[in-house]
């Protein structure tokens, strides 16, 4: 017996959906939505504090919007405060109300119905990017262990892996883990983050990446402070760059 390819597997479970949950968006249960389109429907997208794509003028180094003309490159005072150890960072969306409660309700309540739509976000605005350098691999950030088994799953893993099928380029989940408990970082002041995350990662002992270049994916990025320490880790192995892109950006 052979197993399905990617395509048929994504039809079936697609299929399966549709049979489980009804074709209404989840999130405000009016409108038609369907699980290709991780059952938010057109509405929400385009409601006050739905979907908004990052365009310039944006920080050169975090991604962050910037309302305004800005006609030359500018690095962003939260940049300027922070010691980052990525070279750069990007994010498909602002992480606007919509946005936000998908994430929460796919990460804390195993919404998995959502992912469709996550991913599909990322994979539009960095797919065209990635493909114009040369990526040696795609780096989930890890969970702690014990926080993985609790919630079962790790959603940068699951996103990071709809990126590498669209990319082609290999995900790589052991070159870097966690390497201890840190607090929850939505409600940490920017210097709190900093301290949360210091020496939270490390690289996989045995894991030699000398030369490589890195995309780090998550799926929020505030301060950058979680994407920072993972990517100084990366560095630490041998990594050569450490690009970092997200679902979101929190503004």
């Amino acid at each position: 017996m052979t197993l399905p390819g990617i395509p048929a597997l994504a039809s079936w479970l697609e299929a399966a959906l549709g049979f489980l949950y009804p074709p209404v968006c989840q999130l405000c249960g009016k409108h038609r939505a369907g699980p290709g389109g991780g059952y938010v429907c057109e509405a929400c997208w385009n409601r006050p504090g739905g979907v908004r794509f990052i365009r310039p003028p944006f920080c050169e180094r975090c991604g962050l919007p910037f309302a305004g003309a800005v006609t030359t490159s500018f690095e962003c005072s939260n940049c300027r405060g922070l010691e980052l150890d990525f070279t750069s960072a990007r994010a498909a969306v602002v992480a606007s109300e919509v946005v936000l409660e998908v994430v929460h309700r796919y990460k804390y309540g195993r919404a998995l119905w959502f992912e469709p739509f996550l991913a599909g976000l990322l994979v539009r605005e960095a797919r065209p990017v990635l493909a114009a350098g040369a990526w040696d691999a795609i780096v989930p950030v890890p969970l702690y262990p014990l926080k993985q088994r609790e919630r079962e799953f790790n959603q940068s893993t699951r996103l990071a892996a709809r990126l590498s099928r669209a990319t082609d380029i290999p995900l790589r989940t052991r070159w870097v883990r966690r390497t201890r408990p840190t607090r929850t970082q939505t409600l940490l002041t920017r210097a709190e983050r900093a301290a949360n995350m210091r020496n939270a990662f490390a690289p996989t002992p045995g894991t030699r990446i000398k030369g490589a270049r890195v995309v780090l994916v998550d799926d929020v990025l505030t301060t950058g402070a979680t994407t920072s320490s993972c990517a100084r880790a990366l560095r630490a192995a041998g990594a050569a760059e450490v690009c970092v892109w997200t679902v979101a950006r929190g503004v």
